[in-house]
């Protein structure tokens, strides 16, 4: 049994919630800031190291490795704190990573520092999503979780550019500073508008991990892990693809990534929607919709009038973050913390697989595009993953995470 305290939760008014949405939305820029803007200062921190590229390339996925750790790791560490405390420890500790990694001295205290940042990642947006959901009502969680994730889609659209014009004026080193600031600015947010709820129950580390082992959460992270991947390896190779299959100038690149962020933006809008009304049959609708973008895309390279939009449509296959992360609140039970936090780690393993599977196509000699119609099958395996874990789906109730802190 969840343990509960006799004090009642603060009751929050829609001015303290936006407040507190805003906070965690913040952090949640911060982080898609900071995992993403190396990529555009790689030629940078290869030249100030004295590295290759590729080896930054594996800084990069060092980062990832962090997420994939930590997210289960941290969850299940923090699971008998409340919230309020654990999400101001991981935004301090994000900090921390950041402000170390502009001072590395060397490709070696990179990696370790990088890996260091990471690891917090996927815990924190586990945790927000949850503070999130138990503000709104249970009609309107997804949407609730939309909005927190909306920092990481408006850290693709400008906090990832922002930093790379720093990085490049100044130096790469900049980009990290400006990313631990905001996560004490984060911090800070947190510390004035989120109250702390004495009532939310606090779970422990084997209680977790018997509700986090069992098959609807399972299906939901492969879900998460196999149909997501297509978007990772479009984008990763989405500046080859401009260059040498439409043949823009390299300058265009910008108007492209900022053409993927606001799909993004809408994206993450309509998958909290879409789940809100259809509930875990969005994620079918999401799925095959992102198949269909990607089947087209290769396509849509060939032209520049055709490209752009094709780039917007796949930056919307983001739909599916909301839509999957409300679901394993649905499914996960007393696994809370533990599988919104996974969820994170899951996607992470999205940006790896995608990635290395496009890269297989593209150097046994399929061409660029090759990108569009990998994407499209890991899209095809996710949906079959879903009609899976739809025919042996177990008959509960809608799950409300605990902790629940808004008027409804």
């Amino acid at each position: 049994m969840t343990e509960h305290t006799t004090t009642a939760p603060p009751r929050l008014s829609a001015r303290a919630i936006l407040l507190i949405e805003l906070a965690l939305a913040l952090g949640g820029f911060a982080i898609g800031t900071g995992e993403f803007a190396i990529m555009g200062l790689m030629p940078n921190v290869a030249q100030d190291l004295g590295i290759s590229e590729p080896q930054v390339g594996n800084v990069i996925s060092t980062y990832a490795l962090g997420v994939v750790v930590g997210a289960p790791l941290l969850a299940i560490l923090g699971s008998h704190l409340y919230r309020r405390h654990l999400l101001l420890l991981l935004m301090a500790v994000f900090a921390a990573g950041n402000f170390a990694s502009a001072l590395a001295a060397d490709y070696q205290t990179l990696m370790l520092y990088r890996f260091f940042a990471g690891l917090p990642h996927g815990a924190y947006f586990g945790v927000a999503m949850l503070v999130a959901a138990s503000m709104a009502p249970p009609h309107k969680r997804a949407k609730a979780v939309s909005r927190v994730l909306m920092g990481l889609t408006v850290a693709i659209l400008i906090g990832n550019p922002v930093a790379t014009w720093l990085g490049q004026w100044l130096s790469w080193r900049y980009a990290f500073v400006m990313v631990g600031v905001i996560a004490l600015l984060t911090v800070a947010m947190l510390a004035i508008f989120l109250p702390l709820d004495k009532q939310q129950p606090r779970n422990y580390p084997m209680r977790e991990l018997r509700a986090f082992n069992r098959a609807p959460v399972w299906l939901a992270l492969a879900i998460s892990s196999i149909g997501f991947a297509g978007m990772f390896c479009v984008f990763s190779y989405m500046a080859p693809t401009l260059m040498d299959v439409t043949r823009v100038p390299q300058s265009w690149i910008p108007f492209a990534l900022a053409a993927f962020g606001l799909g993004g933006i809408l994206g993450n809008m309509f998958g909290g929607w879409l789940f809100d009304k259809l509930r875990f049959k969005a994620v079918a609708w999401l799925l095959l919709w992102s198949a269909c973008v990607l089947l087209i895309f290769p396509l849509a390279a060939q032209s520049v009038w055709s490209m752009f939009p094709a780039v917007f449509a796949v930056g919307t296959m983001v739909a599916l973050s909301p839509a999957l992360q409300t679901h394993l609140m649905d499914v996960a039970q007393d696994a809370q913390t533990l599988a919104a936090a996974s969820n994170h780690a899951a996607f992470n393993i999205a940006n790896a697989l995608g990635p290395w599977l496009g890269g297989l196509a593209i150097s046994a000699g399929f061409g660029w595009t090759s990108t569009g119609y990998i994407g499209a099958a890991t899209a095809v395996a996710g949906l079959l993953v879903f009609f899976w874990a739809w025919q042996t789906q177990e008959p509960t109730r809608e799950t409300v995470p605990t902790g629940k802190t808004a008027n409804s």
